[in-house]
């Protein structure tokens, strides 16, 4: 990675930084309560291993294959590094993602938590999953319907090895801050039924906010945003390792 790009990864982490900041500031809510997930899917290890060296200690990845080829190539960092599947999770790559990862948050099913607690290794700590959730009822997108939220958030609460954590959401573009904030609604009904059911579970994640959103996600609840092209700048077509695992 040429020198221009390794500073430019900085700059741009200190600048988003800097907007999580001032939209907790203008919320009043602690910019520390509100966590940087960069998003790293297409874009190299090297390009990974820069953010890392800029302060930047968590990464989501869509693809199981090519992330886990990251994962590998970073192996020299990997106890400093928090990595967090954000894709949708097909049912015959439950196991690598539960062998490799930390954090899953598109959970989108009960069985998908199934599998993730069967073949989560007995060695590792239990891995952290958020319940996608449908939060605007588009045909197109992955996750449980709202009104299905809770039933499907008890039933994973159930299960071993695993760390029930919250929700994530993908808001339509521009949707209003209304929609978000229903979203915040629902986490705080879950979190209130797991507090008198599962009093040893730490319910305390709402996954929404992109690029273009993230102050309105800020200001409508949002623990945590997952940044990409802010960050690495544009997508490159990513590498076809799918099949070879």
């Amino acid at each position: 990675m040429p020198p221009d790009d390794m500073s430019l990864i900085a700059e741009n982490i200190q600048r988003i930084n800097a907007r999580i900041t001032l939209a907790c500031q203008q919320v009043d809510r602690d910019p520390k309560a509100v966590h940087l997930i960069a998003v790293s899917k297409t874009h190299s290890a090297e390009s990974v291993r820069q953010a890392y060296d800029a302060g930047q200690r968590s990464f989501g990845e869509n693809y199981s294959a090519e992330a886990i080829s990251k994962i590998q190539a970073l192996a020299d960092i990997r106890q400093h590094l928090t990595w967090h599947f954000i894709g949708p999770v097909q049912s015959n790559k439950t196991r690598l993602i539960a062998e490799h990862f930390d954090w899953v948050q598109s959970v989108d099913r009960l069985k998908i938590a199934q599998r993730l607690s069967d073949q989560r290794p007995a060695d590792l700590a239990d891995l952290n999953i958020c319940l996608q959730v449908n939060i605007s009822k588009e045909d197109t997108k992955s996750g449980v319907l709202p009104e299905h939220a809770l039933q499907t958030s008890l039933d994973i609460a159930q299960l071993p090895r695993l760390a029930l954590r919250g929700l994530m959401a993908i808001p339509q573009p521009g949707e209003s801050l209304e929609v978000i904030q229903h979203l915040q609604h629902l986490f705080l009904l879950i979190q209130e039924q797991l507090k008198n059911t599962h009093q040893h579970i730490t319910f305390d994640t709402i996954s929404v906010g992109m690029s273009d959103d993230l102050e309105r996600a800020i200001a409508g609840g949002s623990t945590m945003v997952r940044i990409g092209t802010a960050i690495f700048g544009s997508r490159v077509t990513p590498f076809n390792t799918e099949k070879q695992i």
